[in-house]
């Protein structure tokens, strides 16, 4: 409990994942990827998380979850989105489980509980570097488009 409490302090945000089916080596290397990006990934009793939530101010809407639950304790939310998406995309596509199981989370900050839809969605965009390099290609698109038409016309006249 003190681990947790002691993790949950340094935390921004919580995502609570279901692992029932997913092989133990599997799971370690959930573990290796997580605590490499500073996000470590506990199995804990759902009562006692939702204790520790409690006392935080927060409370614990994912008592109905039937499933084994582990807890991704995150130093930003987008970053454990991305890895545990990933995680379990690459896992659906080995045909291992059937679909993401991430079961939502909590933004500490906010105090509000994070639907799994806004997760999966916030997991399943690219990476910072990617979007920039898209934003970066659309700015540049009408530029090009506009030289290539001056271009067109210069050698149309001559």
């Amino acid at each position: 409990m003190d681990k947790a409490r002691g993790l949950l302090l340094k935390s921004e945000a919580v995502l609570l994942v279901d692992f029932s089916k997913v092989k133990t080596a599997d799971l370690r290397n959930l573990r290796k990827e997580l605590k490499g990006a500073a996000n470590p990934f506990l199995v804990i009793k759902k009562r006692l998380l939702g204790l520790l939530l409690k006392e935080k101010g927060m409370e614990l809407q994912g008592g109905d979850f039937k499933v084994p639950t582990g807890a991704v304790f995150a130093s930003s939310l987008e970053a454990a989105a991305g890895s545990v998406y990933r995680f379990f995309a690459g896992l659906e596509k080995e045909k291992k489980i059937e679909g993401v199981k991430i079961l939502g989370g909590f933004d500490i900050q906010t105090k509000e509980f994070v639907p799994a839809e806004r997760i999966v969605f916030i997991g399943g965009l690219p990476p910072r570097e990617a979007l920039l390099g898209q934003l970066l290609y659309m700015l540049a698109a009408p530029i090009r488009s506009f030289l290539y038409v001056l271009d067109q016309k210069s050698k149309q006249t001559t």
